[in-house]
């Protein structure tokens, strides 16, 4: 930590309009003078909540979060032929002209990084002013997630894997039985922590539910959304800002999936976080951010 431990954090929060709504933002550090570090929350749907402890980083930079549209402290709109990838990466260039964000870093956790990646593949160069890129659990291949998971459901208990198979066969999603099987996936994959914060609690309170189903399903392992054909590993080359990758050792987003994406992405960094899963920025909040800190570093100075 650069900034001493009685300093006030400027906090600016606000909405921008955006394509099919208004969206909320929150900016911590609003007066530092370091180049700001935008997040991009998963989901699709799941609110910032989960990852306001990024906040700890506007010692040294703005730290701007929001929740896109449908989700959180955001509008919610019914039409869902807004959730759709490109809508959304429409909505992240409006969030970043709105708060006049003309250099950047970018952070995406889960479906974060998804929005990310099509954000800097969306034209025929990539956008001004992007400094670095960091994939916390990134899901950049909606296949290679879907095997991964499932042989992470067939190490479940027989219980838990029989409910599954039930009401993926039934179409039931709701059945008791299903909710506690994914509660139990959750626990191992998602995160590791018990109690969960509260901060995660609350993304679940503000989740934005028609999006998630729309786009993704009805759990992490359950995939009959409009993402279930996403894939953009054998696009990744073509980004060439610096880019950090990382993952729990117990993340459904697997450090075997993790490694494969770095592969792809020449002259990328990546870090294993242990004893930690999808959550690893709150499971082990030191190694985490120890390890962006020290990238951001390297991405502003090049050494």
């Amino acid at each position: 930590m650069s900034g001493r431990a009685d300093e006030k954090v400027e906090v600016r929060e606000g909405f921008v309009e955006v394509t099919g709504g208004k969206v909320w933002y929150r900016m911590a550090g609003a007066g530092r003078p370091g180049i700001p570090l935008l997040v991009l929350h998963g989901g699709p749907g799941a609110p910032h909540d989960y990852l306001e402890s990024l906040a700890v980083l506007a010692d040294e930079r703005p730290v701007v979060f929001y929740d896109q549209l449908g989700c959180g402290n955001s509008e919610r709109p019914e039409d869902v032929s807004l959730w759709n990838v490109e809508r959304f990466v429409e909505e992240l260039g409006q969030v970043r002209a709105a708060l006049g964000l003309k250099q950047v870093h970018i952070l995406g956790q889960s479906w974060g990084t998804m929005l990310a990646t099509d954000y800097m593949l969306s034209g025929p160069e990539e956008p001004e002013g992007v400094i670095s890129l960091i994939f916390s659990a990134p899901a950049l291949s909606t296949a290679r997630w879907a095997r991964d998971t499932r042989e992470l459901v067939a190490a479940l208990p027989e219980d838990s894997r029989g409910a599954i198979e039930q009401s993926e066969a039934t179409g039931d999603f709701a059945a008791e039985s299903y909710q506690a099987a994914m509660l139990s996936f959750y626990r191992k994959h998602l995160c590791r922590l018990d109690p969960w914060p509260d901060s995660m609690q609350r993304t679940f309170e503000k989740m934005g539910t028609l999006v998630y189903e729309t786009m993704w399903g009805p759990s992490e392992f359950t995939i009959t959304g409009s993402l279930r054909g996403y894939d953009r590993v054998d696009r990744l080359k073509e980004i060439t800002v610096p880019v950090l990758f990382t993952c729990g050792r117990h993340d459904e987003a697997t450090p075997a999936a993790t490694e494969y994406y770095h592969r792809h992405l020449p002259g990328s960094e990546m870090v294993v976080i242990e004893e930690a899963a999808h959550m690893h920025h709150l499971e082990k909040p030191e190694e985490y951010f120890k390890a962006v800190r020290a990238f951001l570093r390297r991405a502003e100075t090049g050494s």
